[in-house]
């Protein structure tokens, strides 16, 4: 008898996309675009630094790319653009 064993998918590469955002005014605004953000597939982590109007994103760039990230941002309402720092 031989047994199959499935590859773990634990040793995806994470990267850290950062967004900057526009239009939102208010801290509730921050969950909304969390909220959003965070159902894509392959989507880790996601913080909404409000002061600085910048969304870190942790995620499996094979899963979802940053065009989505930046389409998910605006479902929520919102515009966002890819960014260096």
């Amino acid at each position: 008898m031989s047994s199959i064993s499935t590859p773990s998918t634990s040793t995806a590469a994470t990267t850290r996309t950062i967004l900057r955002a526009e239009g939102f005014s208010c801290p509730s605004c921050v969950a909304k675009i969390e909220k959003q953000v965070g159902r894509l597939a392959g989507v880790s982590a996601v913080t909404v630094r409000f002061a600085s109007s910048r969304i870190e994103i942790d995620h499996d760039p094979q899963a979802v790319g940053v065009e989505a990230l930046i389409a998910a941002v605006a479902k929520a309402g919102y515009a966002s653009t890819a960014a260096a720092f």
